[in-house]
């Protein structure tokens, strides 16, 4: 048995944690450089905004509808998922964190009645961080995804489904008739994994619901479309084929990019944002406890412009597989310089890190007097260890390389977040103070 713990429009609830106010309004999270709405408020959705649709496309409703739109805050958003998933844990004896908001737990060997403990931490969730949330309860984590969304359809659509489904839906609690009448009353759409152009196919096939997908026989759907879609049939059918994950397997790849909030023609400019990029992938290396082979570097212009169109990547790689920050800084800025062409206004730079292995497994060579010596490359491993302590404890970008150069507003390649809510539980200066 799973079981699916999910916040409820995670970023807007997030952000109405410390601004009651906004309860009741349509309210937008947009992405980086304030680009498109990645989070909705259910009032939001009531005005037909579509998730990713363009700032630009939709900010006539401030007006017209009282829309109000932020900028994301990253930081606030994963310091309550932490909390959030913290609580969510005590479900269960197993969890795994499936995404920002949302975490799988196992129930086995979990007595009593699992709906009403999972009611108790869905209000210890809501009375102790301030996110609503829904929970869904399977056999399977497909079953277990689709109770959720049933959970939450309820609640936010009464009529949709039977009242006491809303918040917490159990499928294993339903009898036959119910489950059925359920499964029935869902679009084919709605289950995890059956992406649009799949639902597309089905619907035109006669498969439009749930209950017509579950029905259908595994072999057949194999040879018609793939093991994966068999693998969903299966799951539905109360056969357990994706297990849980409480320890992920690291990435095969590290890449770091973003669009920049202005474009960009300096050299100068554009090897502080790689400078940084680079930075930040060599800790989520460092991280998973792995060495990079290689570093890809890429630059380009916006498509969307009526500017000169230029883009080019290039890899460097390594004389031997690093995590060091200065090493992989270093390599990442060659590449800039190698592919720069002034006269350009670039939108988006970024880095990756490939040939990625794990860092138990050394590169032995003969010593020719170059490169580090054993006690220089542990020398190196702790002050790697100290800089991650350091951003950690005190704040990302705390210590960095030089060539990233000075934080803050001055950087021209810096995110437009013109609308973005302090940080009001990851910096002293932003915390919220409750006035008698």
């Amino acid at each position: 048995m799973y079981a699916l713990v999910d916040g409820n429009n995670f970023y807007v609830s997030c952000e109405r944690i410390f601004r009651p106010s906004l309860n009741g309004l349509p309210v937008v999270v947009l992405s980086n450089n304030d680009g498109c709405a990645i989070a909705r408020s259910n009032e939001a959705k009531a005005l037909g905004i579509k998730m990713g649709a363009p700032w630009f496309k939709i900010k006539h409703l401030q007006e017209s509808a009282g829309l109000v739109a932020l900028s994301a805050n990253f930081a606030l958003y994963g310091d309550i998922s932490d909390r959030m998933m913290s609580l969510s844990a005590g479900l269960g004896p197993t969890q795994e964190i499936y995404s920002i908001d949302e975490s799988f737990i196992g129930l086995d060997g979990v007595r009593g009645d699992l709906v009403e403990r999972s009611h108790k931490v869905r209000s210890r969730i809501l009375q102790w961080v301030g996110v609503p949330c829904g929970i869904g309860i399977g056999r399977t984590k497909t079953l277990a995804k689709l109770a959720n969304h049933i959970a939450k359809t309820a609640e936010r659509k009464p009529g949709t489904y039977p009242d006491h489904l809303a918040q917490v839906c159990n499928l294993e609690a339903l009898s036959k008739q119910e489950l059925e009448a359920v499964l029935a009353a869902t679009e084919v759409g709605e289950v995890w994994g059956v992406g649009r152009r799949i639902s597309k196919q089905l619907m035109e096939g006669g498969t439009k619901t749930v209950l017509d997908l579950m029905r259908m026989d595994p072999a057949t759907v194999r040879r018609g479309w793939s093991v994966v879609l068999e693998r969903t049939v299966r799951e539905l059918q109360g056969m357990p084929c994706i297990g849980l994950d409480d320890s992920p397997a690291p990435k095969k790849e590290i890449a770091t990019t973003r669009s920049f909030g202005h474009a960009v023609m300096e050299l100068s400019a554009l090897t502080e944002a790689v400078s940084e990029f680079a930075s930040r992938a060599a800790e989520k290396l460092r991280r998973q406890h792995s060495l990079a082979g290689e570093i890809m570097v890429f630059i380009r212009t916006s498509p969307f412009r009526k500017d000169s169109q230029y883009s080019r990547s290039v890899v460097i790689p390594l004389l031997r597989p690093s995590a060091d920050t200065g090493v992989l800084v270093q390599a990442a800025v060659t590449g800039l310089q190698s592919i720069y062409r002034s006269g350009y206004k670039y939108a988006k730079a970024g880095v990756m890190l490939l040939d990625l292995q794990p860092d138990t497994v050394s590169q032995g060579e003969l010593d020719l007097g170059e490169g580090d010596t054993m006690d220089e490359a542990t020398e190196k491993a702790g002050l790697m260890s100290a800089l991650d302590t350091i951003n950690m404890r005190f704040g990302k970008g705390t210590m960095k390389m030089a060539s990233a150069g000075l934080a803050g507003d001055r950087r021209v390649w810096s995110m437009k977040q013109e609308r973005r809510t302090p940080a009001y539980t990851t910096r002293w200066e932003d915390m919220p103070v409750a006035r008698a």
